[in-house]
């Protein structure tokens, strides 16, 4: 989610803690047919007030860059031909990259160039304050949609008063695991603890690479990216190893923090994959989804994949909480993407109609049913067909405390803060001990802090 120095990122983000009862899923490129499947059983949503719509902006064309991970182009796209079909409006689509530090450098360079190359943008859940500068202000025409959407995440999104994006989806970290072959190996549940896991995963490899050499008992995002942070604070701050930042103080040098971040270090080859290290979200559902992972850390998206037609795990999987330390509890990272409207766009007034249709309680409807993704609409999230599309909403995952990117202490530094934490815990799933790399991120970080 980030890569340069840019504008002050919200501080608002921690506010989404509040998030506490919604847990989903998507699709993915190598299984987009269960999406248009999907999409082609339940239509995209018409276009209100379409005529209106029509009659003041048809004709013109307008850019949208979208989502690129699991099946999130082929929602993008299916809903684009909807609202052209009843607007007039051409919606040009064009998928971020799949990092999202990637997608943060790409938007970060056509905003500095005053580009009107972008008209509407997905953005992370910690990029509004970057951007705000470069951001319509959309409280005038959607302010009042917005309050449909939980004020948290609106909160975060208002930036000098100024609403820079509206929400889209929500997202937190959770864990995958083989009903199947717990029941197999004699586990009544899953895995508690990280040790645990360790133990539970390295019985069920041991079990099944005889019939399968290329089993993993555990996959995570291990690339280092901004998914890499994501997860390196879930693992510290289940073990009671802080936030890596807390209270505007570098904490992440602590011993609970070299505990765990060493004992992750320590399954690396053994119970997860030696690639592992080169994961993102598309490599650990691909591994998990393809039958050759007992367990997996991923976003709610890929529920939707694992259940969908061409699964091999379809009807042998649950989520649940992911694990925690010794003297820590279970936490997942806050995530989720808005949509927001370039300063640069020629067509702002189809742009803004753009996001009032992607961003409205139909179309949240639609995207939860057909692919599984987070509402951030209370009302669409306790819709008795989302519901029933997605059954493994439950209590224990949904209450499960959230834990947010230190972005409220970085502000404009946020994404080279972030890089050096991922490319410090790269390092050490690579080989090299916490003791060593933690002192010189901590360092690092405190120089960031300093300059900001």
């Amino acid at each position: 989610m980030k890569h340069r120095r840019l504008l002050g990122v919200a501080g608002a983000v921690g506010a989404l803690a509040l998030i506490a009862f919604i847990g989903v899923a998507a699709a993915s490129s190598s299984k987009s047919s269960h999406a248009q499947r999907a999409a082609a059983t339940i239509p995209a949503p018409k276009v209100p007030n379409a005529a209106a719509i029509k009659r003041k902006y048809g004709g013109q064309t307008i850019t949208f860059v979208g989502d690129s991970v699991g099946n999130g182009h082929v929602r993008d796209t299916a809903l684009a031909k909807q609202f052209t079909k009843n607007t007039g409006i051409k919606v040009k689509v064009v998928p971020h990259p799949a990092a999202s530090d990637q997608s943060y450098a790409q938007l970060a360079r056509a905003f500095s160039a005053k580009s009107s190359s972008i008209d509407v943008a997905m953005i992370d859940v910690v990029w509004p304050g970057a951007f705000a500068p470069y951001l319509v202000n959309l409280k005038p025409k959607l302010g009042k949609q917005s309050k449909l959407h939980l004020a948290s995440i609106v909160a975060n999104d208002t930036i000098k008063g100024r609403l820079v994006a509206v929400p889209w989806f929500g997202d937190y970290g959770i864990l995958y695991y083989r009903t199947d072959l717990l029941r197999k190996y004699g586990y009544s549940g899953p895995p508690k603890t990280w040790t645990t896991l360790f133990q539970m995963a390295k019985k069920i490899q041991d079990g099944e690479r005889g019939s399968n050499p290329n089993f993993a008992g555990f996959v995570f995002q291990g690339n280092a990216y901004e998914g890499l942070t994501c997860n390196a604070l879930e693992w510290i701050a289940s073990a009671g190893g802080g936030h890596i930042i807390d209270n505007g103080k570098v904490t992440i040098n602590n011993a609970k923090a070299r505990t765990v971040l060493d004992s992750i270090r320590a399954q690396i080859g053994k119970v997860t994959p030696q690639g592992v290290t080169t994961y993102q979200e598309d490599q650990t559902e691909h591994a998990f989804d393809n039958g050759d992972a007992a367990f997996a850390r991923n976003w709610p998206y890929q529920y939707g994949i694992g259940a969908g037609a061409g699964s091999k795990v379809k009807g042998k999987f649950s989520v649940t909480v992911l694990p925690h330390g010794a003297s820590g509890k279970s936490v997942g990272t806050v995530g989720g993407w808005q949509l927001a409207v370039s300063r640069f766009s020629k067509h702002q007034g189809a742009s803004i109609e753009l996001v009032r249709y992607m961003t409205s309680p139909a179309v949240e409807k639609f995207d939860a049913i057909t692919n599984s993704n987070v509402p951030t609409i209370v009302s669409v999230a306790k819709n008795k067909a989302v519901v029933k599309a997605n059954p493994y909403l439950k209590p224990a995952i949904a209450s499960v405390p959230r834990v947010t990117r230190p972005a409220k202490f970085l502000g404009a530094n946020y994404n080279e803060a972030s890089k050096v934490v991922y490319q410090g815990i790269n390092q050490i799933l690579t080989g090299a001990p916490a003791s060593q790399v933690l002192p010189q991120i901590k360092s690092r970080l405190e120089q960031i802090l300093k300059s900001k």
